[in-house]
């Protein structure tokens, strides 16, 4: 499985804290920046390109990183064939709902709202869970027309 990475200035650390864990749980890791901090770049010049990998690819997943996610996951949903949740703490059932009945192919995390603890857990949790399909799968193809 394929694992592609994106952040902007305010999810930088939480993404590399992220990556180290993958990378060592030796899953296949390709990161789209940011590489260095910048408090003045742009959350679209590294989301949208890792965006278009995971909705042009089959078994890649997606995890972009965020202050609060939600602008990355507006960013990341424009692309055909993504479908993005947004999680910053809360109820783990919505994260293995977003993966049972939407088959979420990218995990937005907001970085200034979750431990990097909390954030392994659930990005482990994500990874694991299966698409239910069935009955579900007629709401995703609409949603990729």
């Amino acid at each position: 499985m394929k694992i592609v990475l994106a952040a902007d200035h305010a999810g930088f650390d939480l993404k590399n804290h992220v990556k180290d864990y993958l990378t060592k749980s030796e899953y296949q890791v390709e990161d789209f920046g940011a590489y260095e901090y910048d408090s003045t770049d742009d959350y679209p010049d590294f989301i949208i390109p890792a965006a278009r990998v995971v909705g042009s690819s089959k078994n890649t997943f997606g995890i972009i990183f965020g202050g609060s996610g939600q602008g990355e996951a507006m960013a990341a949903n424009r692309v055909k064939g993504v479908r993005t949740v947004v999680y910053y703490d809360g109820p783990k059932k919505i994260i293995k709902l977003s993966r049972e009945h939407n088959n979420a192919n990218i995990l937005s995390l907001g970085a200034r709202f979750i431990s990097k603890e909390k954030a392994i857990e659930v990005i482990e949790l994500w990874l694991k869970t299966p698409f239910e399909g069935e009955r579900h799968l007629q709401r995703i193809k609409k949603l990729d027309k």
